[in-house]
């Protein structure tokens, strides 16, 4: 990403400018599966696993890498957010894996953080 396409994610509001910030103000549809007053999550149009889902912030954060101290309950809201998403899709009963991908080396293409809960098959070790 750009220093100023960055910049510009980052002072951004209502969801920031990126397809995420599009599908929080419904200018993009998705069907949300978990919603909340902090958090969204929906299928991944691009799925890496049978059940992939993400699990954004309603707050425009560009990376984890970019979170403030003041995030810090936030962060974990998305964790059990992710939770009860991998719980509702029947995910708890044989394992899933949560993923947060930071930066250009993290493999992080849109820059609205973001967690992938990925299930429905075996996970392999190492990823990537």
């Amino acid at each position: 990403m750009e220093e100023g396409e960055l910049a510009k994610a980052q002072t951004a509001s209502a969801g920031g400018d990126t397809i995420f910030g599009k599908i929080l103000r419904k200018e993009i549809p998705a069907k949300f599966v978990y919603e909340d007053e902090q958090c969204v999550a929906f299928h991944d149009v691009n799925p890496q696993a049978p059940t992939h889902i993400l699990v954004i912030p309603r707050k425009p954060i560009t990376q984890l890498s970019k979170a403030d101290d003041a995030d810090e309950q936030l962060l974990g809201h998305l964790m059990v957010a992710a939770k009860k998403v991998a719980i509702q899709e029947g995910l708890d009963k044989s394992g899933f894996r949560l993923v947060i991908n930071d930066g250009k080396n993290g493999a992080q293409s849109v820059y609205h953080l973001h967690v992938h809960v990925l299930g429905g098959r075996p996970m392999h070790w190492p990823p990537g």
